[in-house]
């Protein structure tokens, strides 16, 4: 039996997985960058009124970036459990608390209304976010990619992934529906709320297809080894152990993400605030101009996932890395036109890169790690990366635009995070291949001969009570 034919491989079985993954990570990331939509356009009114817009602005953004410094913590304690309890249940949990904090934010009164309570009620609501997506993203990407074969992971992991654009479509989709159909003084007094409010629908449609799927074949094998392992007394913390055996894969995964997480935040969230604030454009513009490139990047992602198939995680994953260091700069060149057409342009040719780094990156930090620490190891690889990159992201990108009253530190900024991405993965083992039921530290590849054993296996395993 070949591995790719293993029930858990089957291909209704792994569709089915994907869906699930899919619609839960594009709501989780509806919720979390319509934050960002909300801080780049209302929420430095709303709850940081202040005499100059763009310190307004920067205010919210430090509240937005609140949100990723609760991400590794989420990826602790969710990586724990899910390395421990399985990774169904995890998610379950992450969706529950990302939709509940924000329906929340949906119902906050205003600075005006009980004044600096507003701000904290709205910093802790978005640590409870950060805390979720902390947990979120190694759930959904591994939970695919454990039950696929190793021919098409690179494909199949990539849909979750391509959630983070479908919630960015999302978000952006009803904001600009909202910012058409209102006049900004009705915007700012109540429609604002809406999208916050309409998570409460999503999330119990993302509940019902989640708990719908089977836990990971791979993880219940590892579960049964676990037990055996727990009786002879050697069962220890999973984040203990990524940290004494995986520290390369964790800092690895860290500079994978570091230009991908950087270039997204500048393309998407600061594009709104260069936009509208510094070249005086309506918010549609940027609005419209992000909804089109998000969706393009949304199909663009499982593209470059499944080439990565083919050729491997490491060239796709320079492909977008080398691009966006040479895009930085022609990115706000092009912006600069004013013209809707050619930002739109601009920002899709920037996601298009993104994606080539964002696509195989799901399956890549996955064959980084041993089943047994594979939640907890690509949890805190992806997460520490969010507060270095993403988090500070758009924060110092306002800083810089307000300093220099330019683009070009931003460019060097951003350049200069794409190349650390590239000597990263440059220096990087490819793990396209690998047997994620393999036992042993490394990304053991699994050889042509091996995979039909390995496929058996797997079916066994999963058929342990």
């Amino acid at each position: 039996m070949a591995a790719s034919a293993t029930p858990s491989a089957r291909p209704g079985n792994i569709k089915r997985v994907v869906a699930a993954s899919l619609v839960g990570t594009t709501i989780e990331w509806y919720d979390f960058f319509l934050y960002g939509s909300a801080a780049a356009l209302v929420f430095n009114k709303l709850f940081f009124p202040t005499a100059d817009p763009l310190t307004g602005t920067l205010i919210a953004f430090v509240t937005y970036a609140i949100g990723f410094l609760a991400r590794p913590l989420g990826g602790v304690v969710f990586g724990h459990f899910g390395d421990k309890v399985g990774r169904k249940k995890l998610l379950v949990l992450s969706l529950l608390l990302m939709g509940g904090a924000t329906f929340a934010m949906g119902l906050l009164p205003t600075y005006a209304g009980i004044g600096v309570g507003a701000p904290v009620l709205l910093t802790l609501l978005r640590l409870v976010q950060g805390f979720a997506l902390g947990g979120e993203w190694g759930g959904a990407v591994l939970i695919v990619s454990e039950h696929g074969g190793e021919e098409h992971r690179g494909f199949w992991a990539s849909w979750p992934q391509s959630g983070a654009p479908g919630g960015n479509l999302l978000a952006t989709g009803v904001l600009a529906l909202l910012a058409s159909v209102q006049s900004e003084e009705a915007f700012l007094a109540w429609g604002w709320r809406i999208p916050f409010l309409l998570s409460g629908v999503l999330v119990a449609a993302g509940l019902w297809i989640r708990i719908s799927v089977s836990e990971s074949p791979v993880f219940l094998a590892a579960q049964a080894r676990a037990r055996q392992e727990e009786g002879a007394g050697k069962e220890k913390a999973p984040v203990v152990e990524v940290f004494r055996r995986s520290w390369r894969e964790v800092l690895t995964a860290i500079g994978t993400r570091f230009g991908e997480n950087i270039s997204y935040y500048v393309l998407t969230s600061f594009l709104l605030v260069y936009v509208t604030t510094h070249l005086g454009l309506p918010k549609s513009s940027a609005l419209n101009a992000v909804l089109i490139g998000s969706a393009v990047h949304f199909v663009a992602i499982p593209a470059w996932g499944a080439l990565s198939d083919r050729i491997g995680r490491r060239p796709v994953t320079l492909i977008g890395s080398v691009g966006m260091a040479v895009w930085a700069f022609a990115f706000f060149a092009l912006i600069d036109s004013r013209s809707f057409a050619v930002i739109t342009v601009a920002v899709t040719a920037g996601l298009l890169l993104h994606g080539a780094m964002y696509g195989p990156q799901a399956a890549f930090i996955s064959e980084m790690f041993d089943t047994e620490v594979r939640y907890s190891g690509a949890s805190m690889g992806s997460q520490l990366a969010s507060i270095v990159a993403g988090a500070l992201a758009p924060v110092i990108a306002v800083e810089l635009l307000k300093d220099y009253d330019s683009s070009l530190p931003v460019s060097v900024y951003l350049c200069g995070a794409a190349l650390v991405t590239t000597l990263t993965v440059a220096f990087a083992k490819e793990t396209r291949g690998r047997n994620l039921a393999a036992i042993g530290h490394g990304p053991a590849v699994a050889v042509p001969g091996q995979r039909a054993a390995a496929g058996a296996a797997r079916a066994s395993d999963a058929a342990r009570p």
